[in-house]
């Protein structure tokens, strides 16, 4: 069987012959650490990134059979994006950024982890309609018609290959800063950030129909969100339901009519509370499922929805720092889960700094193992 009818097998409680190798890619880090610990060299440590031609060159070294983060869109994000640009340079060095999404950061030298949020332009209206609204615009320009209409000719046939779907609050929450997101939703105009939405949302979905109507085919959609964090969701759970809802079930049925029956959401931090709004309008796959520090999430949540809850992730990547010990336990309890079928296990997210090269060849040779 090939890696692509392995993962999909699983997914659909279809036989498979064995479970893949699957990871969530790298922090840059930890490939110069291999690298210059003489594992890998140094060239690929620098341009190795999701599924991209040197990644799958490291796919091979560790073991690995592919990475599941391995999606194609269409320009769905703010069109033009805001110039970045140094606003302010600090004795230590450390940059005051106006990034893409035209959030203030503070970004520190070869500090390749989350900047801090400084500053944020999405404050009212007037910032909404005159700087943002006319970037969230669908225009024929975001879709690359040539790229598209030789997609199906080009594309990876050995491995799932998805429709990235975008977010519908995610990618507002990174324009606005979580501190902003907090004002926005109680602000006086209390309309304010149910248009953001709404104007956001529709641009992501007349960008998934365009790619579709394309013929362009996918073995699954996905989504990013970052919504929550350790404690649970930065936002109430009611109030995500009653503006992002529709919009899950809006983009969720177009999938399905071209055949997309698996739509998988990559949200960190602790999900639960926000699992009935993204289950019940059309999502099914959890991914990466972070472990963190409350431990496992899926089994709850399959026990919760049944066998249509699938998931892609769970596994604790700091075992990957620590000894055989701690990833022979991860392996264990992999198997565990993976019995329960419509679960493939993976790392549950990129692997940190620290990362042992010979503990993920063991664990990436060890997870094949597991038959059905």
């Amino acid at each position: 069987m090939t890696n692509r009818e392995r993962a999909l097998n699983i997914l659909r409680y279809q036989p498979a012959d064995r479970m893949p190798a699957v990871h969530f890619g790298y922090w840059r880090e930890l490939l110069i650490e291999w690298a210059e610990q003489g594992h890998i060299s140094m060239e690929l440590a620098k341009t190795a990134h999701d599924s991209n031609e040197a990644d799958r060159e490291l796919d091979k070294i560790l073991g690995w059979d592919f990475c599941w983060h391995n999606v194609r869109s269409a320009k769905r994000g703010l069109f033009p994006p805001f110039e970045t640009k140094i606003l302010e340079t600090f004795p230590d060095g450390t940059q005051r950024i106006q990034n893409s999404e035209g959030l203030i950061e503070r970004q520190k030298p070869g500090n390749q982890s989350i900047p801090s949020e400084d500053d944020y332009q999405l404050k009212d209206r007037k910032a909404f309609e005159e700087l943002y609204l006319p970037k969230m615009q669908f225009t024929p320009d975001r879709i690359d018609l040539e790229y598209w209409k030789h997609f199906n000719e080009t594309r990876p046939t050995d491995i799932p290959v998805g429709l990235s779907l975008g977010s519908v609050l995610g990618d507002i929450r990174n324009m606005t800063s979580v501190v902003g997101m907090s004002y926005l939703l109680y602000d006086e105009d209390e309309e304010l950030f149910a248009d953001i939405v709404d104007a956001y949302a529709e641009m992501q979905y007349q960008c998934a129909k365009a790619v579709l109507e394309t013929g362009a085919k996918f073995d699954f959609a996905h989504y990013w969100e970052d919504i929550c964090f350790k404690n649970g969701p930065l936002i109430a759970p009611g109030v995500f339901d009653e503006l992002c809802a529709k919009h899950y079930k809006k983009r969720n049925d177009l999938c399905r009519e071209y055949g997309i029956d698996i739509i998988s959401l990559d949200c960190d931090g602790v999900t639960e509370a926000l699992l009935p709004t993204w289950f019940e309008n059309g999502v099914n796959t959890m991914f990466p499922i972070e472990v963190g520090v409350w431990g496992d999430q899926f089994e709850p949540a399959r026990n919760k929805f049944g066998k249509g809850m699938l998931g892609v992730g769970g596994m604790d990547k700091t075992a990957l720092r620590k000894d055989k010990a701690a990833v022979d336990a991860e392996l264990e309890r992999m198997t565990r889960l993976a019995s329960m079928g419509g679960f493939i296990p993976c790392p549950d997210h990129r692997l940190m700094p620290g990362s042992k090269f010979e503990l993920v060849q063991y664990y990436a040779e060890k997870i094949k193992k597991i038959k059905f």
